[in-house]
């Protein structure tokens, strides 16, 4: 079996930003279809943060591919980043974004952060966050990597995992 994998992975290329945008291109545009979403799709590469965005401008659709909690947002980029990774070996980063959702999620979860900062601040005391998925903690442990009074970190297993603000 090793030498399966290790065969696998030699016939697997590297390849570049250019040749993996062009595979997140055309299975986008496949999945949207089989979907049955008329959609306007734009696809761009950020250097900085090494990823592939793929802007989708839904009108109608918005809520149907954003999902309850951004859940179906989050599994069409981990559809999309398996898929990328089955076809070239290499994983790439995949940011989907739908009607501008990323971005006002973004400002509610730095909101929620200064919130739950001030608060630890005021009381002294360790302030928790539940319900929260791995990506949108991660955003809040950086975001608030930035201010000095507090320190964040994060406890449990699995769908109990939680975040814990703590004055310094």
């Amino acid at each position: 079996m090793a030498t399966k994998k290790t065969k696998i992975a030699e016939d697997k290329e590297v390849v570049s930003t250019n040749d993996a945008l062009s595979l997140v291109e055309d299975f986008s545009k496949k999945l949207l279809d089989l979907l049955g979403v008329k959609v306007k799709v734009s696809f761009s590469v950020d250097s900085e943060n090494e990823s592939i965005n793929v802007n989708i401008d839904a009108k109608e659709e918005a809520g149907l591919l954003i999902g309850n909690r951004g859940r179906t947002i989050s599994s069409l980029q981990t559809i999309l980043g398996l898929f990328v990774k089955q076809k070239t070996g290499a994983w790439q980063r995949i940011v989907v974004d739908v009607a501008g959702w990323r971005e006002k999620e973004n400002e509610r979860l730095k909101d929620l952060a200064k919130q739950t900062s001030e608060r630890a601040k005021q009381t002294g005391e360790e302030q928790f966050l539940y319900n929260l998925n791995p990506e949108q903690r991660r955003t809040i442990h950086l975001f608030l990597s930035e201010d000095k009074g507090v320190v964040t970190r994060s406890e449990g297993e699995g769908e109990g995992r939680f975040l814990i603000v703590s004055p310094k």
